[in-house]
Order: C-alpha cells, then sequence, then structure tokens
C-alpha cells in the first residue's frame, strides 16, 4: 500500500518528531513533512506546549508550493481550538490535496474528527503508515489520554544476584559511569521522578538532571511518597540549586500544615487517601495526570515499586543488571513488599530490548497488561 518514498518521508517526520523529545507535555511530539514533485519543500515539528504545531512550521516553510502537494504528519491532525488554532484549516486553506497521518489521535476533542473535516473538505486522507513507530514515540501521551494518568517507568540497577544495595545499605554504586549517565539523560525526557521516603532517608539523592556539556537540560518534577512527612527539611533534594518544585504525597489524615516541610521553598504538600498503610498511588497518579504530568519515572526503592505493581500501574521496566555479585538474605531486591504467593501470579513483562552500557546489561519491558502497542 505504501510506497518506498511514503515510508522514506514518513521516517522524516518521525525524526523531526523526537527532536522535542522531553519538551512537548502534556501535548504529543509531532513532525510533519511538505512534499511536492517528489521533493521535500517544507517541514517542521512541535517543539512545546502553547507553541505552533508542526503542520504549521511545515506550511509555512512551504509556501506556496504547499498548493497541491502531500503532507506527511506523525499524528492525526487537530481539528480544534486549544491553545493554537486548528491545523485542519491551515492545511485546507494551503491547498494540500493529499494528507498521510501515522495514527488517530487518541485525545477524545480530535479521536478521528480531524481526518473527517479534511475528507469533507476534498482532501485525500490516508492513515496508518509506520503507526507502531509513531505510538512508541508517544506512547506516554497516549497512556495520558486513554487512561488519565501519566505514562510509568520503574527504573532500577541490581546485581548479578538481585540486590540494590548491600545489606548494610550501600549502593554507591550498583551499576557503572555509562549506565548513570543513561538514567541522567532518561531524567531530562520525562516530567517527573518518584522515589519513596525510604530512599530519600537512607541516599538522600538529588534527584536532579546532571549532563555536562548539554544546553538543553532541565530537571524533572521531584515527587516523594511520604505518608507521614518524614522527610527532613534539611533534605539534598530540597537544596539542589533547582528551582522544579517537589511535590511530598502524605496520608490527608496527616496534620500537614505543622509540618516543617510547609515552609520549604518549592515544595507543596499533596494530601491524599491511603490504599492500606500508605498513600494511594494510583490517586497520586491521577493527580499528576491532571497536572498535566504525562511520563513518570519511578527511581526506587523496593517499597514503592512493590506498590506500584500491585496496583499495576507500571507500564514500563528499565532494569541495569552489573556483573556483580554481593550476597546477604537481608540485602534488599528492587521490588519488596510482602511479595506474591505463586509463580502463577507473577507479572509478565515483555522484554522489547537487550543492550549493554559499559559492563551492564541494560533490560527493557512492557508490563504486558499495561502495553499501548499491539503485539
Amino acid at each position: 500500500m505504501w510506497s518506498e518514498s511514503d515510508q522514506r518521508f514518513m521516517e522524516r517526520a518521525l525524526k523531526l518528531a523526537a527532536l522535542a523529545r522531553g519538551r512537548t507535555s502534556p501535548n504529543p511530539m509531532v513532525g510533519a513533512v511538505v512534499v511536492k514533485d517528489g521533493a521535500i519543500v517544507g517541514e517542521g515539528y512541535h517543539p512545546r506546549a502553547g507553541e505552533p504545531h508542526a503542520e504549521v512550521f511545515a506550511l509555512e516553510a512551504a509556501g506556496d508550493l504547499a498548493h497541491g502537494a502531500d503532507i506527511y504528519v506523525t499524528l492525526e491532525p487537530c481539528n480544534h481550538f486549544g491553545r493554537t488554532p486548528p491545523c485542519t484549516r491551515k492545511i485546507i486553506a494551503a491547498g494540500i490535496k493529499r494528507v498521510v497521518a501515522a495514527h488517530l489521535d487518541p485525545n477524545p476533542l480530535v479521536a478521528g474528527n480531524g481526518v473527517r473535516e479534511l475528507c469533507a473538505a476534498g482532501l485525500v486522507v490516508e492513515v496508518g503508515l509506520k503507526v507502531d513507530q509513531a505510538r512508541l514515540l508517544n506512547e506516554a501521551f497516549i497512556t495520558y489520554m486513554t487512561k488519565g494518568r501519566p505514562f510509568v517507568t520503574a527504573k532500577w540497577a541490581m546485581t548479578l544476584d538481585g540486590k540494590i544495595a548491600c545489606a548494610s545499605g550501600d549502593s554507591r554504586w550498583v551499576s557503572g559511569q555509562s549506565s548513570r549517565q543513561w538514567v541522567h539523560e532518561l531524567r531530562n525526557e520525562v516530567d517527573a521522578l518518584m522515589v519513596g521516603v525510604g530512599t530519600v532517608l537512607v541516599d538522600d539523592p538529588l534527584l536532579t538532571t546532571r549532563l555536562h556539556g548539554s544546553s538543553n537540560v532541565r530537571d524533572p518534577i521531584r515527587v516523594i511518597l511520604d505518608s507521614h512527612l518524614r522527610t527532613p527539611a534539611n533534605a539534598r533534594v530540597f537544596h539542589s540549586g533547582s528551582h522544579t518544585p517537589t511535590w511530598i504525597a502524605c496520608l490527608d489524615t496527616v496534620d500537614h500544615k505543622l509540618s516543617p516541610l510547609a515552609t520549604v521553598p518549592n515544595v507543596e504538600i499533596l494530601p491524599l487517601p491511603a490504599y492500606g498503610d500508605s498513600v494511594d498511588i494510583c490517586a497520586l497518579l491521577s493527580l499528576l495526570g491532571q497536572r498535566g504530568v504525562t511520563h513518570v519515572l519511578l527511581e526506587g526503592g523496593a517499597t514503592l515499586n512493590y506498590g506500584a505493581f500491585s496496583r499495576q500501574v507500571i507500564d514500563k521496566v528499565v532494569c541495569f543488571v552489573s556483573p556483580k555479585v554481593v550476597g546477604g538474605a537481608s540485602a534488599p531486591s528492587p521490588v519488596g513488599g510482602d511479595g506474591l504467593r505463586e509463580m502463577s501470579m507473577a507479572w509478565p513483562i515483555d522484554i522489547c530490548r537487550i543492550g549493554q552500557l559499559g559492563e551492564d546489561t541494560v533490560i527493557e519491558g512492557y508490563l504486558r497488561r499495561n502495553k499501548c502497542l499491539p503485539d
């Protein structure tokens, strides 16, 4: 169905979209390419929320050459007024004759309406070119739109015998320098980092993005699950030099107004209902979704990971396995809690990539029940 040139132009649009990775939330990453007589005459991508969409940049670059041309877009053009006007009207007014979109927009405000408006105006519209690649690029946005919560990636580093720290609690460093650098690149792409209070008390982390030699760096929002507000006001996360906010989720039965944390700059306390003995992580993720957070990176610890697995809110796992053994029956593993009683109840993960970073092996996979992409 798709010609070689069709695939080449959509591949270009996907590469353009990826240039804004981690910067468009709560919007999707979108790229667009205008083609006339087999040549690209205009292209663009959506750089961040509030700025023009990819189609606008591409059409402006094409100018009068857009008349009678084709446009390749990684997502169905929008047909509603948001922060910017509808892209469908821009496309129709430019005289585009054919629109090729990778997939329909899961946003219920669009959801096929963009295609219908373009077809009603007499344009040829084709959907489905490189759909899997496009959905993978926007897996966080798709989850955000279809589930009302952020996409959740759980990340941990462990030894070959499955330990995230020694029995003494020492964990510096489980993984190698290359792996740690890769994690900072991942932090640079997500909207928020989430840790449990235990991680703060034991490791006293900064939770910042540290990428040397890069000017396009930002710190994600820090989210701490701290049911009883045990985080000390002098924790390094509050004094890292970053103006990025830190949100602390506690039980709504705790008198948070009297906590010393209530006066720490850039800190907001989020009282939430309980699930068992701790904060309901589903309620927290729902709140984050309401605030426009589309991708959360879980960075520990074992109790938080178990709670997230138990509530089936983890979408993806990134595991770094270091070729070392520390032993210790009491040394912590990546997922704590009571555990499951039967192997048949294990949470299934579909491995999508196994790679190497220095001496470490990187394993990535999706929770089968939460997978956005088709098998």
